[in-house]
């Protein structure tokens, strides 16, 4: 099968706010779209998001829809992009909680690199999980409860962390996998 055909029937959503880290959100979105996966942008308000690019901010892209009118039934999976800024925003709105708690109690792949695994601890995911992230919440996800490791890449049942923007292609590869695999 070619890879533009191998998430030929896959809604994908990624949820960002201002300030994602560039590579986290352009990597994986460019990654399920090659796969054939549609993909949708929530965040908490309409218009455009502005991306942080390692030491400056980057590009601006624009949303599909707010959070609080994103619903896990339409979707195959989350993807949460990291930064510092953006899920710093995302991890006081309830929706965006809400949101994540209910892709984890349909089962369905949550996906989160570098900084996102905060919105993980937020939703009460964490607590016996194994998992990582980037170096300075690794103590946040310990604290929580998770096993925490030094991997590229992470999958606990439904759960996908990674570290870093070095680690995109295995972070990628692990979400196509998980839904190539889910059906």
């Amino acid at each position: 099968m070619a890879d533009s055909e191998i998430l030929a029937s896959r809604r994908i959503l990624i949820m960002a706010a201002d300030g994602f880290e560039q590579s986290e959100l352009e990597e994986p979105l460019e990654r399920l779209q090659d796969a054939g996966a549609a993909v949708d942008l929530a965040s908490l308000q309409m218009g455009d998001i502005t991306g942080w690019d390692e030491d400056d901010w980057g590009d601006e892209i624009e949303v599909d829809l707010k959070i609080a009118d994103a619903a896990a039934d339409d979707y195959d999976a989350l993807v949460l992009p990291g930064g510092q800024i953006n899920p710093d925003l995302l991890r006081i709105d309830a929706d965006a909680i809400a949101l994540i708690r209910s892709f984890a109690d349909a089962g369905k792949p949550i996906a989160a690199v570098c900084h996102a695994p905060w919105l993980l601890i937020e939703a009460g995911l964490a607590k016996g999980r194994r998992m990582t992230g980037y170096k300075s919440i690794r103590t946040d996800l310990s604290n929580a409860g998770a096993e925490v490791v030094d991997e590229a890449v992470v999958i606990d049942g439904n759960i996908i962390t990674s570290r870093c923007p070095d680690d995109l292609p295995a972070f990628c590869d692990a979400i196509v996998a998980a839904l190539r695999d889910t059906g």
